[in-house]
């Protein structure tokens, strides 16, 4: 192996070294999200969590149902442009909340939304929003 092939791989291998041994993984600031189908809402907050191998959508909030009734929150997640199942990921029966914290690993070409349907199937459901829209991490506020 010629010696320039063998600096680039030195340097290579400690670049990945440095990553792996590198502290705790690190957040994104939170980006707001919500969802709503009739008596149903959800809401609250989604960010990126970088680790050393592999970086992962985190999306936490609550469930509300002021009605009677089951509600579920339901994620679609896609990567590479193939679209994976449909989850059902927390249900509300009746009044009340549910909390909410869904974790998936994420690519560049991850796409994902949320949606609410009525009951527990996904014959009525409401619009779905993506929860994986630009800006993923919330944009700095800029103080002049």
């Amino acid at each position: 192996m010629p010696s320039h092939m063998a600096k680039a791989a030195a340097v290579a291998l400690a670049s990945i070294t440095a990553v792996l041994i590198s502290g705790a993984p690190s957040s994104a600031a939170d980006v707001p999200w919500d969802v709503a189908h009739r008596t149903a809402t959800a809401q609250g907050t989604r960010a990126i969590e970088t680790g050393p191998l592999n970086s992962t959508l985190v999306v936490k909030g609550e469930l509300t149902n002021t009605g009677d009734g089951c509600y579920s929150v339901w994620f679609r997640i896609t990567n590479d442009f193939v679209p994976g199942p449909t989850v059902k990921h927390a249900t509300q029966c009746g009044p009340g909340s549910t909390p909410i914290d869904f974790r998936t690993t994420t690519r560049l070409t991850t796409t994902g939304s949320v949606f609410i349907c009525k009951s527990e199937t996904r014959e009525d459901c409401g619009d779905r929003k993506t929860i994986t829209s630009w800006p993923v991490h919330k944009p700095a506020v800029r103080t002049n």
